[in-house]
């Protein structure tokens, strides 16, 4: 609502170009579609809406999401059963991250079973009491990995698996790549990140662009990478 209220407000102002990360799609859905009819360029980063913009800026998390999945299948060996951490309900990284995932494990490993999952919107402390209560849950050996949307998750996971002295016998997969999660990866305490670009500095380059009326792309689709042991020490202090 607070997202809203700014863009109409923006809109009122007769901004030249609107740069926006909304928070869920379907929220931001219709003040974005009332921007681009007031002849405002929208430009999303990170985040979509449903609705046509200028241009879209952000990493693929379909292919995270694909990559997490094939990760996974592999560093279970085809077998295993898997608790997932969401992010925010609703918002499209959230929605291609879970279900390109699901999507490889259906294809690839159907032996890989998700047993449990929960939002907890992208924040370490209720991934921390998720992971408490699934830990009370599933006993030892009922668990074999963690799949959690961002690496804070993934590190509130490791945090309550520490406490419970379960962390050596459950992978833990995060997505961003944070400093923490590099730092934890070399430590042996999660197996594996996948980066996502930081995506504002891109924002204010083409959004100028935008803003000139120079002709780009619809889409503006950022690399990533898969960071575990093999290749951690390249990235450490590279992460946020």
């Amino acid at each position: 609502s607070k997202q809203v209220s700014d863009v109409e407000s923006l809109i009122a102002q007769g901004v030249k170009t609107l740069i926006i990360s909304p928070v869920t799609a379907d929220a931001l859905t219709p003040v974005v579609k009332q921007a681009m009819d007031a002849g405002i360029p929208v430009v999303t980063l990170d985040r979509k809406v449903n609705t046509d913009v200028t241009l879209h800026i952000g990493a693929d998390n379909k292919l995270i999401g694909k990559t997490a999945g094939e990760f996974v299948c592999q560093a279970l060996g085809g077998k295993g059963n898997v608790i997932e951490i969401q992010g925010t309900a609703g918002a499209s990284a959230t929605v291609d991250r879970h279900d390109a995932f699901h999507q490889v494990l259906a294809e690839k490993c159907p032996d890989v079973k998700v047993v449990a999952d929960q939002v907890a919107n992208y924040v370490r402390e209720p991934a921390i009491k998720f992971m408490e209560d699934m830990l009370q849950r599933f006993k030892p050996g009922e668990i074999q990995l963690v799949y959690a949307h961002n690496d804070d998750m993934a590190l509130g996971a490791v945090t309550a698996l520490d406490a419970a002295g379960r962390l050596a016998e459950v992978k833990v997969v995060g997505i961003d790549g944070e400093n923490a999660a590099y730092d934890a990866i070399k430590a042996g305490k999660m197996v594996a990140t996948f980066t996502y670009h930081f995506v504002a500095p891109e924002g204010i380059q083409y959004g100028y662009k935008v803003a000139k009326g120079e002709k780009l792309d619809k889409e503006i689709v950022l690399p990533t990478h898969q960071i575990d042991a093999s290749n951690v020490d390249q990235w450490i202090g590279k992460g946020f």
